[in-house]
């Protein structure tokens, strides 16, 4: 491992005297791939020479024990920096770990309702509003690409970007079933109810990233409908993509322009034909990892929102909190930041076991 941490930092050491030539900011492409990889090699060289601080003053301390008049100051200081090398060799065999080259990638979450009716509906409703809180609080932008409501106030189905740098990595393990067990706003029987949600999270494909050939689509036009006529339009905005080879349609009827409709329509489908790709590439290889947090199957329940108890439970790592309103306020970092740590741990016993 330290090997390969010196060839990271004399890489990073040779890219800073690339970007410090006045010269290579002419060259724009060169310039930004550059300043990606210095960003990424940053933590792990910053961390590394960390360790050779501490690696250092172990070596000074370790010959100092023979000294009887410094012995005592130098088992303290033997003892911290021994303890300050093993935390760093384990943050660094984490950072080492092979990077999801999408956890850079802005993202795009699909949410519809599932079983149980309105009440589903107003429960997709409630996920969509976590979710934007969150991004918010997080200094991320986020923009509904199309929207399917109904008069109460639910969402049939909803598909919204959210930009900002690693996007993607925040979100991307929200896949799934989310369940909710309430007494619904609907009724006033009191009977607690269990209503389902599907979220599908997709880094979002730029058309460099990911091309459809025209051929494959059929693009007609419609005029758009929505819950109480707030977005019914008297001429035919609204469009439907279909992608002829898989069958795929994707509506957008949100906006009044066809054209920003159809450029919409064609960021969402991109972005779902670039997961199926993904996930093909990834079943043809036997040994794949199945992740302890879920594989983004949507059909996997991964969480529940329990309200009469206040309680949110994550199925995937057994983690169960009761603070169900923050939760639903936004206030996802303690559930996110458990699933990639959780990620990360499966990850690293797959590196120890090859």
């Amino acid at each position: 491992m330290i090997n390969k941490l010196k060839s990271i930092e004399e890489r990073y050491e040779e890219i800073n005297a690339q970007l410090s030539n006045p010269g290579i900011a002419s060259d724009q492409e060169r310039y930004k791939g550059l300043m990606k990889e210095y960003k990424q090699l940053t933590p792990v060289v910053e961390k590394f020479r960390e360790y050779k601080k501490f690696e250092a003053n172990f070596t000074e301390a370790e010959a100092m024990l023979n000294d009887p008049e410094l012995r005592e100051l130098a088992e303290a200081e033997y003892k911290e920096s021994k303890a300050g090398m093993e935390a760093c060799t384990e943050e660094l065999k984490i950072l080492l770990l092979p990077r999801d080259e999408r956890d850079d990638k802005n993202v795009i979450i699909e949410i519809r309702g599932g079983a149980g009716g309105e009440e589903a509906m107003l429960f997709a409703a409630t996920l969509f509003r976590m979710y934007t809180m969150h991004a918010e609080a997080k200094g991320f932008r986020y923009e509904v690409l199309n929207l399917n409501d109904t008069e109460l106030g639910g969402i049939k189905e909803i598909a919204f970007s959210i930009t900002g740098e690693g996007a993607f990595s925040r979100y991307k393990f929200e896949s799934g079933v989310h369940r909710v067990q309430r007494v619904p706003e609907t009724e006033s029987g009191g009977r607690i109810h269990t209503s389902t949600a599907t979220v599908a999270v997709l880094p979002e494909m730029e058309e460099v990233d990911f091309e459809i050939n025209p051929t494959d689509l059929q693009i007609d036009t419609f005029r758009s409908s929505g819950a109480g006529g707030q977005h019914v339009n008297k001429t035919e905005s609204a469009i439907r993509v279909t992608h002829l080879p898989t069958g795929l349609v994707v509506e957008c009827q949100d906006e009044r322009s066809q054209h920003k409709n159809k450029e919409r329509a064609l960021k969402i489908l991109r972005s779902r034909l670039a997961d199926i790709e993904r996930e093909k590439q990834e079943a043809a290889v036997a040994n794949e990892r199945k992740s302890q947090v879920g594989t983004g199957d949507r059909s996997e329940r991964i969480r529940t929102y329990n309200y009469p108890q206040g309680r949110m439970t994550d199925h995937r790592i057994g983690l169960t909190l009761y603070k169900l309103e923050q939760v639903l306020n936004g206030d996802l970092d303690e559930i996110i930041d458990a699933l990639v740590t959780s990620d990360q741990a499966e990850k690293l016993k797959g590196t120890q076991n090859t």
